[in-house]
């Protein structure tokens, strides 16, 4: 009678043990589906964004051969860096300092694009 006990028990268990590896089995599938999911839209996000960049870079040579602007990559990170800086309200004087150039040479860059603000500036207050 134990010995009938035992085995049912142990039978009992092992069904047990089936259905549990059954159903994780499921959540796990279920899980990896979510995941999947979430990889696919973050890709065709970042896809779509890679697509607006591109375009923006070729809209701004577009703009800038249409300008006449000749600028090599290095004199478009500097300006770059350059504006960074000034739209962080740093100091002509501290920029200058930072990229090791003169303040007259970086009033002159900052020219165009200060005289642009103000204009916006007294746009905007009226």
């Amino acid at each position: 009678m134990m010995v009938w006990t035992l085995a049912g028990l142990f039978g009992i268990s092992v069904i047990l043990l089936v259905i549990s590896i059954y159903r994780t089995s499921q959540s796990s599938k279920a899980e990896h589906k979510q995941i999947d999911l979430i990889h696919i839209s973050t890709m065709k996000e970042i896809n779509a964004i890679q697509d607006a960049i591109r375009n923006i870079e070729l809209d701004i040579e577009v703009v800038m051969r249409e300008a006449g602007v000749q600028l090599t990559s290095e004199d478009k990170v500097f300006m770059r860096e350059v504006l960074d800086l000034a739209n962080r309200n740093y100091s002509t004087e501290s920029i200058a300092d930072m990229k090791q150039v003169s303040v007259e040479k970086i009033e002159q860059m900052l020219a165009p694009y200060r005289t642009l603000k103000e204009g916006r500036k007294v746009a905007n207050e009226n």
